[in-house]
């Protein structure tokens, strides 16, 4: 006859099959690996996945470039966590310096983390460094109540040097910066001519649906169509994986005109943001991760500009 499992190994069954997650979150271990994908270019990449007390805001890509003298740093995450971390994975692959630490843009998982780098190296577009000024504290309040204890002792720290778009030597890496916008006011892309990488941040989605609280998708349309015009070998979006091909562009691009669409049309036949939360969504987005989630927050977003643009322009038949 089977005997039933005792209190103590009921409680090591249990123990054992704690899936990763609560694993790392009792340790507030992010668990980030590095991934070279070109010589001297990483990527650490985020999950596909929404902020949670499980995953940390763990959901975005940053990268680091090695050059002969010095390190460059896109994005800094989530948390001040996220940040030490990061640069304990770059400490795993070299000793040399941090020279410069780049945030893209304004949006919290990608400056939370400044904290962890040398606070001389911190830089932004002017915009980007005025975003975090003013709604900084405000994202930092809400990603305690999203991501919870993964977030202690994170405070925001603004960068102090405002970058121009331009060509330039960093570190002995041939990197240029061009300065966009449309995700939002200002979206900052890292081109590291020496391997063909482009760190496009979150002008760029891979098999994620993109967010939009910021967004201004005519603006964010031409800078896609300017990307495509570089001679990538290597994309790096903000939140998915990297691509060797232009699929990325082609697929936000396609959602993003879709979107628009879909606003404008809404608007102009007079539905309610009820009626338009409602809405199917094609079929050719069903991979896209979060994609019914993003969809309603986007509503959220943009339906009220539509709606007034409609009855500024009158309503089709």
């Amino acid at each position: 006859m089977r005997r039933p499992l005792s209190f103590a190994g009921l409680l090591l069954a249990l123990l054992i099959a704690l899936p990763l997650a609560a694993q790392q979150r009792s340790s507030f271990d992010y668990g980030l690996v590095a991934q070279e994908i070109a010589p001297g270019a990483y990527v650490i990449v985020g999950l596909r996945e929404d902020f949670s007390f499980d995953n940390g805001g763990n959901i975005v890509n940053t990268g680091f470039i090695v050059g002969r003298s010095g390190v460059i740093v896109m994005d800094t995450g989530p948390s001040r966590r996220y940040g030490e971390q990061m640069l304990a994975a770059i400490r795993a692959v070299t000793p040399l310096p941090v020279v410069l630490t780049l945030n893209t843009h304004h949006h919290p998982d990608h400056f939370l983390g400044n904290q962890a780098f040398p606070q001389d190296t911190l830089a932004a577009l002017p915009e980007t460094i005025a975003g975090i000024r003013s709604e900084g504290e405000g994202f930092n309040d809400n990603m305690y109540r999203l991501n919870g204890d993964w977030m202690r002792d994170t405070e925001v720290v603004i960068p102090t040097r405002a970058l121009s778009a331009g060509r330039q030597d960093i570190g002995g890496r041939d990197v240029e910066f061009l300065a966009l916008g449309g995700h939002t006011a200002a979206d900052l892309v890292v081109v590291d001519h020496d391997s063909g990488t482009v760190y496009a941040a979150d002008l760029l989605f891979n098999g994620r649906a993109p967010t939009t609280p910021h967004a201004d998708i005519p603006r964010w349309i031409a800078a896609l169509e300017q990307l495509a015009r570089l001679p990538a070998r290597l994309w790096v979006p903000g939140h998915g994986d990297v691509s060797a091909s232009l699929a990325p562009l082609h697929e936000t691009r396609d959602y993003l005109e879709w979107l628009a669409g879909t606003m404008r049309d809404a608007a102009e036949a007079g539905m309610d943001m009820t009626e338009v939360f409602a809405l199917d969504i094609p079929a050719r987005f069903a991979q896209l991760a979060l994609v019914d989630t993003e969809f309603r927050r986007s509503v959220v977003h943009l339906f009220p500009a539509a709606e007034q643009a409609a009855l500024s322009g009158g309503r089709r038949d």
